[in-house]
């Protein structure tokens, strides 16, 4: 009996242990889910900061974390593009119209003049200025070189060969020497040869001069004097001076000009006249 009863009350002790036991579990569980909720109310206590310590408990100082200097890339400049001007419709020749026709009446073109106006063609070219900017120009020439003309100034234009003006002789009253002073390069003028009577080739349109101040047109006279045209140009006398507005031999406007049919003045032997070139039709 006795026994028995020391069974029952073993059994009843661990009845209540396990009673407590469950108890206590059950308030942990309601401590930390009161927690949990605490938390998820207030984000700032949800990290939990731990504190260094020495090896001895003391607490240690941290050791700042050292921030990455933040270096700002310097951005690569992207070049802004540059669409090349196309000028090749820029280039080309039409019949004279009654507006050019106007201009060059009784001036370039005297009443008197012994040559039609359907012989002679209007040729509009771009160039390349002593500024280095592009520049319109026009000239009249013969019609029967005035593709010619045209081909021959493209090809300069696309070489940035420097040409100062490029304008009608007409805009100087269809004076030969100051067009030549102003350093204008033309062509058609109904004149004669200089101290001559001989009409010159530009009177047919079948003549160019080129840059005409630095490439004048020289010769010695009979009775030792100098004759120089344009009058201004006495410092482009002397040909072996280095001078890139000069016309020489084998340079870029002399080799397109030939590969054309034209001749040279400079080639010429008693008279030099750098500036012009000339070609001869059937």
């Amino acid at each position: 009996m006795a026994k028995r009863i020391f069974y029952i009350f073993i059994l009843t002790l661990l009845a209540g242990i396990l009673i407590f036991c469950i108890y206590m579990m059950t308030q942990y569980y309601q401590d930390f889910k009161k927690d949990v909720e605490q938390k998820e109310n207030n984000p700032s206590d949800k990290a939990t900061i731990i504190n260094p310590v020495n090896e001895d408990g003391t607490p240690a100082t941290p050791t700042p974390t050292q921030k990455p200097d933040l270096v700002t890339p310097t951005p690569t400049p992207i070049p802004t593009p540059t669409q090349a001007i196309d000028y090749s419709d820029q280039f080309g020749y039409t019949r004279i119209s009654e507006d050019v026709l106007a201009r060059i009446t009784g001036k370039s073109l005297p009443e008197d003049a012994d040559i039609s106006i359907d012989d002679l063609r209007y040729v509009h070219v771009m160039h390349y200025g002593f500024d280095g900017e592009v520049h319109e120009g026009e000239l009249i020439v013969n019609a029967a070189i005035a593709q010619d003309v045209v081909d021959i100034f493209k090809e300069l234009f696309e070489a940035e060969y420097p040409i100062e003006k490029i304008r009608l002789i007409d805009e100087y009253d269809a004076n030969d020497e100051a067009s030549m002073e102003d350093n204008n390069s033309s062509a058609f003028c109904y004149r004669t040869i200089a101290e001559t009577s001989t009409l010159s080739n530009h009177a047919k349109g079948l003549a160019i001069d080129i840059n005409p101040l630095y490439n004048p047109y020289v010769y010695t006279r009979k009775d030792g004097t100098l004759f120089l045209q344009p009058e201004n140009a006495e410092a482009y006398v002397d040909r072996d001076q280095e001078d890139s507005r000069f016309i020489k031999k084998d340079d870029i406007c002399y080799n397109i000009f030939i590969a054309h049919g034209f001749t040279w003045g400079g080639d010429w032997d008693s008279k030099k006249d750098y500036q012009h070139f000339e070609k001869k039709i059937n």
